[in-house]
Formats: C-alpha cells, structure tokens, sequence
C-alpha cells in the first residue's frame, strides 16, 4: 500500500456520524449540471444506506465540496476533508480534476473512490488507495470509434482544444483508425473560429466532427455554424465526451442539438434497482437523470458496503477493493487490476453509443452497444 496510513478509526458506538467526503463540480467553469446529478445521486446512496440502518448502527454523513473543475480546489479539498476524519472520498466528474484528487488522495492514504472521471492516467503511479466507476477512456472512445466505422466514417475531424483529457482522446482515436485505414484530422480551436471550422471540413472532405471542446462554449457555437452550412448539410457531428446528455445541451441548442451521437455508460434496460433508482433520482432532480447521476448512486452504494463490511479504517477500506462484489444500478460491480490502468477499475461498466431522437429531443436513441 503506497501512500501514509492515517489513523484508524473505529465503528462509532456514540452515535456520531460515519463522514464521507464527496468532490463535485457546482459552480463554473465546472459543469455544475453534471455535478448536480453526480451529487444528487449520491445523496440518495447514502439516505438509501441510513433508511437500511446506516454503518453498525452509525448515520452515513456526506460531506461536500465544491471543485469548479479546478484541479488545485480539488486538491484543496481532499486535505480538508482528510483532516475532517472521512473514512473515504468519492465523486467527481472531470478528468484533470479527478487526476488531482486521486494524486493527493494516494499520498495521504486516503481510500477515493471515483465516479465519472475517465482519463485511463488517473494517477501516475500503481495505486491501492484509488478505486473507479467509470469506463477508461481507451475502452469507451474505442467503442466509439467502431460505432464511427461501422457507420461509414473513415475521414473524422476532431475541433479539440488544449487539454490532457482531448489529448488523450485525440490519441485513442488515432490509434484504432490508423489500422483500419481511417484518418484523423485535427483542429486547433484555439486558431480556428466556427466559421473557419466549416472551411476546414469542406477543405479536408471530412464526413463526420467529433467536439473535444467545453460546452457552453465554443461547443454551441460550433454546432450552430456546422448547422447552417450547406456546404456540410451531410456531415455528422459527434461528441463522445456526452455533452448532449444534460438538459442543457438540449436547451442551448434545440433542435440543432439532436442526431449528435455521445457515449453515455447505461445498460439497454435498467435492472429492478436501476428503475427504482431512477424513479426516485428524478422526482429529486425535476428531471429525467442522466448516467452520472447512476454513477453517483452505485458510489454511494459501494462506499456503504464496504464501510459496513471494514469499518472505517481507511487501510482496511482501500485493502477491500479487490473483494468488493456489489449490485448497482446498471449491474454487479466488481474491482480488479486492467493493463494500462493505475488504480482498481470496475470492469466494465455497461456503454452505448446514442443520440438525441431529431423526431422527439428529449428521447435518446441507442446507435451501438460496446
């Protein structure tokens, strides 16, 4: 086990609270609608814990902070939280930020279980103390390229903008097209205006542009110039990050926001859980949930197992990785050791390929299933 082990903490039997600490992004530049789903998910995780009797007879308390996607925040956090006595950490949505957290998580012995963030680095070295939900990119942009393939595309443009996370999406999709006789053609946003975009696509015959940008911006921006170009009328736009999954999406772009295919980790059909789940996530969203409000929710599942199991003490949690085997919302999570990944990886969550139905927006379509 690397990292400093903190003090042990045994099963509370006077009434005081069990702490987990939760890492979500609530303000910008973060996407706080995602952060609202992450957390609304696992505060449910947890009320569901507490109704089963809580850990040995304990409440389950979630202690919050805020990221705003900025990685030093992050970092920021997980010390306060450490010094706060959680028995684990858990959450967060963007890669760099979780990379942060996950490296700060590992040099105080601190057990962080990761929700959504998919960068297959997310720590630099082997780490115990680390254990994820979400896919590794590699798997899921990999599916998305086949489905990309399948579907004709041999000519993809990519509109990325400077970060570890495109950069590495970037990578992936290189890596599986170039076999296959495909090519990958990438576009500088920091050069490029929307307009411009448009010029390149024509210019580089491009059939289909995958946005590796933030959204709101230049991502609406882009669709909407895209959109109103004749010369591009057959083009397709892509954005396997999901953008498109959140309401905002869809209010920011109506219908040109449709018929933009995304990754989203869902199965086909939710099991008695998951509909369980999904019926109380949305009467506590207002709206229908989105997969990271899932993976909130099998979080907090998971961390309430294992606390039950362990205790509290967070050597005996992060040693418990391996043996975790608990039913989530989109199925039974396991953790175990992947090539090319340095942390516990859940192997593997369910992913699909789908888009917004042009026909009805607030209806998704699933294209393909990895």
């Amino acid at each position: 086990m690397s990292g400093m082990v903190t003090q042990a903490r045994p099963p509370r039997r006077d009434g005081s609270s069990v702490r987990i600490g939760a890492i979500v992004p609530l303000t910008r530049p973060g996407w706080a609608e995602a952060g609202q789903h992450l957390l609304a998910g696992l505060e449910l995780a947890i009320r569901d814990a507490n109704d089963d009797g809580g850990i040995a007879g304990s409440p389950l308390e979630l202690v919050v902070r805020d990221t705003a996607a900025d990685p030093p925040k992050a970092a920021a956090a997980v010390d306060e939280l450490a010094s706060l006595g959680v028995a684990a950490v858990a959450g967060e949505y963007h890669s760099v930020v979780a990379r942060a957290a996950a490296a700060r998580a590992d040099a105080l012995g601190l057990p962080f279980l990761c929700s959504s963030a998919v960068l297959d680095a997310l720590t630099e070295r082997s780490t115990d103390w680390v254990a994820r939900l979400a896919p590794a990119q590699s798997r899921g942009w990999r599916i998305y390229a086949d489905f990309l393939l399948g579907a004709g595309h041999s000519r993809i443009a990519v509109a990325a903008e400077p970060s570890v996370y495109w950069a590495s999406g970037t990578g992936i999709l290189r890596d599986h097209y170039a076999p296959r006789g495909g090519t990958v053609i990438e576009l500088d946003m920091r050069a490029l205006t929307p307009a411009a975009v448009c010029d390149e696509l024509v210019a580089r015959r491009a059939t289909a542009l995958l946005l590796l940008v933030g959204h709101p911006e230049p991502a609406v921006s882009i669709v909407r110039s895209v959109r109103r170009d004749r010369r591009l009328a057959e083009i397709m736009i892509g954005a396997p990050a999901g953008q498109p999954e959140f309401a905002e999406w869809a209010t920011s772009l109506g219908e040109d926001g449709a018929a933009i295919p995304f990754l989203r980790y869902s199965p086909d059909r939710l099991s008695p859980l998951g509909a369980r789940v999904e019926s109380a996530l949305r009467e506590r969203l207002a709206a229908a949930p989105s997969f990271v409000a899932f993976e909130g929710y099998d979080t907090g599942a998971v961390l309430a197992e294992v606390l039950r199991a362990q205790g509290t003490d967070r050597a005996r949690v992060a040693a418990s990785w391996p043996s975790v085997a608990v039913e989530g919302t989109r199925g039974r999570i396991r953790f175990s050791r992947t090539p090319g990944i340095s942390v516990w990886q859940w192997t593997w969550p369910p992913i699909q390929v789908v888009d917004r139905d042009p026909a009805e927006p607030d209806r998704f379509r699933i294209l393909h299933t990895g």
